[in-house]
């Protein structure tokens, strides 16, 4: 097939022939040169505020290291250890190397370390003091196995193309709810001493195409200014706001332009505009020039120099292509971000707890910690979302039998490295397990074996704790579904009945309540094929056409559409159960039998078809002009998801923020205060420091309401503030609060708004201008219940 694309390649050189209908096809990408702009020189970092001290101590080694050491800070290289990057040491200055490893949802591919819950799980329990606990206590164990780079947390892709197949890696598909918890993921992960890779920058919202596949380039994503800002760049922001030490720079287009040498986003946007004091890592693999990705501010290259960078990077500064003092900057960048995080005292040996081979004997390093099981256990608990409970058919009580059916109430038949199979052994460090046809489907991509790529929109060979690919959970010790309801069930003196393997299930008739188990899978490298599936909704009919009450649990990486099945009489409570990690079935059985609260809300929303989600719905795929250049065309600017469906009148089945509980609140008493600011500038003023000019983050304004829980139970509620401003979408998510709630009391709350929550980007002055109103502020329990509004106006200076 390659030789092929070759031979068309020389057949078709220059300019362009005719396609279908006479219509050109552009064959060479100077057709595009232009569209991202260039920005150059690349800013040296300014180390400045928290980062001075590290800067002018990396600065001072930097100085004594020679050209060829400077270039091995830049190149990774294969180590005898399972990192899955490393960089050279320098053992004359005392610099030991790094060990860089993924993900943003645990420490993956090794052993003795926990399965946490993964991005989208985070986003569903939309609590912030959680999300820090994870992910310290997550870089905890990346530390302990001597990983100086967690390569995570996600916020790119934001989620854009409903169908994406990485969307489970990040938070949330809203800006400001995903950049609330990277934030916090930043902090909690650097707080234990491991540098935080924010990833992937930008745009980076599909998987098909994103990377150039014989005479076929990476996709573009083609976007606005305000766009860029008001939506994607958003969450990368806070991400810089909370000091992230490393970002990366994707595979795909932006603009036209390969994400990773792309000068506007890389000098322009993340070095000067938002000042950032980190390097600049390439996805693996993801480098497609050399010395010119070093002038447009890429600082560090995985997994090797790729043939571009090392031996041919020295010989760029040698000739003078590459300025030594562009060189110094790339080696300085990556020096003070480990002396940021304090890796030069105390810490472990780079990769000393990754084997290189987990079948062959190694030294077990447990990195585990067993005071962190309550975070592991909340986590999975709070990311669950209850969206149907007819008549409280939840919380269980004793029940006297339970009839379980579904393909993911189960563990899979396999867990563990295996290295017998040249294929399957790499079921395990891509999460693989439950959906084994992704493992041909990959064979079919890069081995050349002549099967189908198709992948299914289900893992049908075993329950899901996460998604699959890089940003898989390792698949420690888990309890699955199953395993924790037989627990339950011989504490109650229940009866089980169960059917796993048939797609109509003879129910047992005299069961009080029928539990069906389904999912919807993704992985990267591949995006999803649909948002349900026949053979799922054909179980979930016909276990309901034999139960009176049936309870429905899907493990999903995202939006799973309910609509063949969810006003059946007979379905009487759903849950969107997510990805929760090692704890999902005693986070499941918690929650079923009410010991748990259910909390969580949707970080995102499902459509009641879907044509609904529009021309974001599935990837852009080459056609036309573009067969050898894709392009992704983000015409709808900041209109995804809520803000979509609120611009064109649409009523999902489930919006954004919705989650239902087994108490009841209530919202009052909404009060707004504006504050002393020093600076009410229609622009900001203030000094650049990274992630921006410092008074973006001043706070104008504080909202204050009163929830009641007029309920039964204790619990929490995720309340959340909405603002519409002027020349915006009706309402964007600007605040939110989890606070716990006894029964019978209330609670007061306080949302705080910055300057840069009340602006907009202006793209003349390329910079935030606020606005003095009228904003309207509306609180409530989700985007579309929103019974507390309000107005507020500033009184800006000119």
């Amino acid at each position: 097939m390659l030789t092929t694309w070759k031979l068309v390649s020389c057949l078709l050189a220059s300019a362009a022939v005719r396609g279908i209908g006479g219509q050109a096809i552009i064959t060479n990408d100077s057709d595009f040169f232009g569209q991202s702009p260039p920005v150059y020189p690349s800013p040296e970092a300014p180390g400045l505020g928290s980062w001075e001290a590290a800067y002018k101590k990396a600065k001072s080694l930097v100085e004594q290291m020679t050209i060829e050491e400077k270039v091995n800070l830049t190149t990774g290289y294969a180590a005898p250890n399972g990192c899955g990057g490393n960089i050279y040491p320098i053992p004359r200055l005392g610099f030991p190397g790094l060990c860089l490893s993924d993900a943003g949802n645990g420490l993956r591919g090794t052993d003795f370390v926990s399965s946490w819950p993964s991005g989208i799980h985070v986003g569903a329990s939309w609590n912030k003091d959680l999300s820090r606990k994870r992910a310290v206590a997550m870089a905890g164990e990346f530390k302990r196995k001597g990983v100086n780079i967690l390569l995570g947390p996600v916020v790119g892709p934001l989620g854009r193309v409903v169908e994406g197949g990485r969307n489970f890696e990040g938070f949330s598909v809203d800006p400001y709810l995903s950049g609330a918890l990277v934030y916090e993921s930043v902090s909690g992960i650097q707080e234990a001493g491991v540098i935080a890779t924010t990833k992937h920058y930008i745009v980076n919202e599909q998987e098909t195409n994103r990377n150039p596949l014989g005479n076929v380039s990476a996709v573009s994503s083609n976007l606005d200014d305000t766009t860029l800002h008001e939506s994607y760049l958003w969450p990368f922001q806070d991400a810089l706001h909370a000091g992230s030490g490393a970002i990366m720079c994707s595979y795909q287009r932006v603009n036209n332009s390969y994400g990773c040498q792309n000068s506007k986003l890389l000098n322009g946007v993340l070095k000067t505009e938002l000042g950032f004091e980190g390097l600049v890592m390439s996805d693996w693999g993801a480098l497609h020039a050399g010395y010119h990705a070093a002038l447009a501010g890429m600082d560090m290259v995985m997994p090797d120099g790729g043939g571009f960078w090392g031996a041919n990077l020295t010989r760029s500064v040698n000739n003078g292509s590459l300025p030594e003092q562009r060189l110094d900057d790339m080696a300085i960048r990556v020096i003070s971000t480990w002396y940021q995080m304090g890796q030069d005292e105390g810490f472990l040996t780079p990769g000393i707890g990754m084997p290189a081979v987990l079948t062959l004997p190694h030294e077990k390093i447990d990195a585990r910690n067993i005071s962190e099981k309550p975070t592991l256990f909340d986590g999975a608990v709070e990311g669950h979302v209850l969206v149907k409970n007819v008549n409280n058919t939840l919380p269980l009580s004793k029940p006297g039998s339970l009839f379980l059916a579904g393909y993911s109430a189960k563990a899979p038949d396999q867990n563990g490295p295996s290295d017998a199979d040249p294929l399957v052994k790499y079921l395990w460090p891509l999460g693989l397990e439950s959906a084994i046809s992704y493992l041909y489907a990959l064979a079919a991509m890069y081995l050349g074996t002549g099967q189908s790529v198709t992948v299914p929109p289900i893992a049908a060979n075993g329950t899901i704790i996460g998604g699959g690919g890089s940003g898989s959970v390792p698949q420690a010790t888990f309890i699955a579904p199953f395993d924790a309801l037989v627990t339950k069930a011989d504490e109650d003196n229940t009866q089980l009945f169960w059917d796993f393997n048939s797609s109509e299930p003879a129910v047992v008739q005299s069961s009080d309540a029928c539990l069906v188990f389904v999912n919807a899978f993704s992985s990267e490298m591949f995006d999803r094929p649909s948002l349900r599936d026949d053979y799922t909704d054909g179980l979930i009919l016909s276990v309901a056409s034999q139960c009176a009450n049936t309870i429905v649990i899907i493990h999903n990486v995202g939006p799973r559409l309910v609509d063949q099945w969810i006003d059946h009489p007979n379905v009487t409570a759903v849950i969107f159960a997510h990805l929760p990690g090692q704890d999902s079935g005693k986070a499941i059985v918690s929650l079923l039998y009410g010991k748990s609260q259910f909390s969580g809300k949707l970080p995102y929303t499902v459509a009641r078809n879907e044509s609904d989600y529009g021309d974001v719905l599935s990837p852009s795929i080459p056609s036309g002009e573009f067969q050898y250049f894709p392009q992704s065309d983000f015409n709808e600017g900041v209109y995804i998801d809520y803000r979509y469906f609120g611009r064109e009148n649409i009523e999902p089945r489930f919006e954004f923020g919705f989650g239902l509980s087994y108490t009841s609140f209530d919202y009052s008493e909404l009060k707004i205060e504006t504050t002393s600011a020093p600076n009410l500038t229609i622009y900001p003023i203030g000094t650049v420091v990274q992630g921006g000019p410092i008074d973006l983050w001043d706070v104008l304004a504080r909202v204050f309401v009163t929830v009641s829980n007029t309920g039964a139970l204790d619990g929490p509620e995720v309340a959340q503030l909405y603002v519409g401003s002027p020349g915006g979408p009706k309402k964007q998510l600007r605040g939110f609060s989890k606070p716990f709630i006894k029964a019978g009391e209330s609670a007061t709350l306080t949302f705080e708004l910055t300057r840069r929550d009340l602006s907009s980007w202006d793209v003349v002055h390329q910079a935030w201008r606020l606005s003095a109103g009228p904003h309207q502020i509306f609180v409530g329990s989700s985007s579309r219940s929103l019974p507390l509004t309000s107005m507020l106006q500033l009184p800006l200076r000119s």
